[in-house]
């Protein structure tokens, strides 16, 4: 034996490691943390911004926040990082849900249902996917590190109704500003039919 405690993993041991390694400093820095990986966890993001643990629902928030700020995305993958382990889990759509916005000074200032705030721009863009059987709207925005958040619907229709049209990409689109940055939602034309 080399002494080497092997530690199956689990979500109390998860929140414990990051606790213990971030002190409630912010954000834990996981881009420097390379632990290797301890297999699947039974954690489940559903669409519409619920964590699961083993089927059931996670019903402390500052444990689902503190799970939120350890998680990394990487090779088409969603996984919990600590400094010692590395465990994969399943998201069925985006890990973070944008539940409300607010526009200030032109600029959308969104905030998350576990309360990450940014600001759509060059660095937390807007991008919209269209269901290619229904057409209906998926609309994100990038929270952090690869890492995006869902428009909730009540969001999503409040932001049509101040919508622009603009030239993108020598057509007319109608999209979104902020931050002196236009974000295309879906052409003109297509709003016409």
């Amino acid at each position: 034996m080399s002494g080497q405690i092997i530690v199956t993993p689990s979500a109390e041991n998860l929140a414990a490691s990051v606790s213990a390694a971030t002190k409630g400093k912010g954000l834990p820095p996981i881009h420097l943390w390379n632990p290797p990986f301890c297999g699947d966890l039974d954690i489940r993001i559903a669409r519409d911004g619920t964590w699961f643990y083993m089927g059931t629902p996670i019903g402390r928030p500052a444990l689902v926040k503190l799970f939120s700020s350890i998680l990394k995305f990487e090779n088409n993958k969603y996984f919990l990082v600590t400094p010692v382990e590395k465990v994969g889990i399943t998201v069925d759509d985006a890990p973070f849900v944008a539940v409300d916005f607010d526009q200030i000074d032109d600029n959308l200032h969104f905030t998350t249902q576990v309360g990450d705030q940014m600001i759509a721009g060059p660095e937390h863009p807007i991008r919209v996917e269209r269901c290619a059987q229904t057409g209906e709207p998926s609309p994100y925005v990038l929270v952090r590190s690869n890492l995006e958040a869902l428009i909730d619907r009540k969001s999503f229709y409040r932001l049509v109704d101040i919508g622009v049209h603009e030239m993108w990409e020598k057509s007319s689109w109608f999209g979104l500003r902020s931050q002196s940055t236009f974000f295309p939602i879906i052409p003109s034309a297509d709003l016409e039919l």
